[in-house]
């Protein structure tokens, strides 16, 4: 049985597909700054609303000063990756552009381990390599 969480990634990802393949489409006439940010509302409301009907606005009052801040921090660091991811999406390829974009976990792998102190382990590196591969293999 597969555990829960590779579940709810397996799931993101597919969303994540939706939501490039949707951009694409939509971004023929629009830039990519006005389309990030009506993506923005949309997901804001979406998340407002899952989040109320699911545990209520409690779990926004008991959030540390700390979490607040890195919270804040992952916030701004997703708005920058959706406004270039945007921007190459409108220019680009959506294929090419998904594994460029998807290439984070590269950066993920590196900075867990620095920073999270988490395992480097074998299949950790072998993932890294494959989908490092795999960007080589578009940018030629």
């Amino acid at each position: 049985m597969l555990p829960d969480w590779f579940i709810y990634a397996l799931l993101g990802a597919i969303a994540a597909a939706l939501a490039s393949i949707f951009a694409k489409m939509g971004l023929q006439n629009v830039d990519s700054i006005t389309a990030t940010a009506l993506r923005s509302i949309v997901m804001t409301i979406m998340v407002f609303a899952v989040l109320y009907f699911t545990r209520g606005y409690s779990g926004l009052t008991n959030l540390t000063q700390c979490e607040y801040l890195f919270i804040l921090l992952s916030g701004l660091a997703g708005g920058a990756s959706w406004i270039l991811y945007f921007i190459a999406l409108q220019r680009g390829e959506a294929g090419r552009v998904a594994i460029v974009d998807r290439s984070s976990v590269l950066f993920v792998i590196v900075l867990a381990t620095l920073i999270l102190q988490e395992e480097l382990t074998v299949k950790k590196i072998i993932a890294a390599i494959l989908v490092f591969s795999a960007l080589v293999l578009l940018a030629v």
